[in-house]
């Protein structure tokens, strides 16, 4: 079982906030793009390094996004890879973090000793090179890597910003208007002048997105592995 470490994280973080890194950090999704399409939208960015946080660097209908070909193709372009996908997966093997429902619960995933060590080589990697965060889902909002581990590096004092398949980019301010608009708060969306009504509309909103998007397995099977 996964050790918690949510207090001592939330201390850091109220004691001793980080200020943002001098390097960019954004996020993409892989969605269904060409790999000359995808790495393009990395030297455009002059991305240096690519996270993976997919919970298996595989993909059956895309196999130029398998990880060791892909790690390949990134390679010979500059581009370092690094997969953090057991760290920081959505489809985690530890049944701690799923709910009686047999969904992955954000929250509890994100108390635990394994994602927070995944976050920590997140923030010292984002210390040395233009990095970016990549899924398979193209809308971060439908994407844990924006619902669980996005919450996490703004805690630290970093600014996510997202990449689309089109080639625009999404703050994260943005991203969060855009889903508390679309989980019913678009009244908290649209007023920037109570910020703690802001993040507290926003955790709701992340909890039911994560709820709508997150990871499910069977709930029979949940405490049997």
């Amino acid at each position: 079982m996964a050790q918690d470490m949510g207090a001592s994280a939330s201390r850091r973080t109220k004691e001793t906030p980080l200020h943002a890194s001098e390097n960019a950090l954004f996020t993409l999704g892989h969605s269904s793009m060409e790999s000359s399409g995808f790495v393009g939208l990395l030297t455009k960015r002059r991305i240096e390094l690519l996270i993976d946080v997919r919970s298996q660097p595989v993909s059956g209908r895309f196999p130029h996004f398998n990880g060791a070909v892909l790690r390949q193709t990134l390679e010979s372009e500059g581009i370092a890879y690094l997969f953090l996908g057991e760290e920081l997966g959505g489809r985690p093997d530890d049944p701690a973090v799923y709910g009686a429902d047999g969904v992955v619960d954000y929250r509890a995933r994100r108390r635990s000793y394994l994602f927070g060590a995944g976050i920590e080589r997140v923030e010292r990697e984002v210390q040395n090179r233009r990095t970016a965060l990549m899924c398979a889902e193209d809308d971060p909002i439908e994407c844990h890597r924006f619902l669980m581990i996005c919450p996490e590096l703004v805690a630290l004092g970093l600014c996510p910003q997202h990449m689309r398949k089109d080639g625009s980019i999404e703050t994260q301010e943005r991203a969060e208007d855009r889903l508390l608009r679309s989980t019913g708060f678009a009244d908290i969306a649209a007023n920037t002048l109570f910020p703690g009504a802001r993040m507290e509309a926003l955790e709701k909103a992340l909890e039911l997105q994560g709820r709508k998007c997150a990871f499910r397995v069977d709930p029979n099977l949940v405490g049997r592995w």
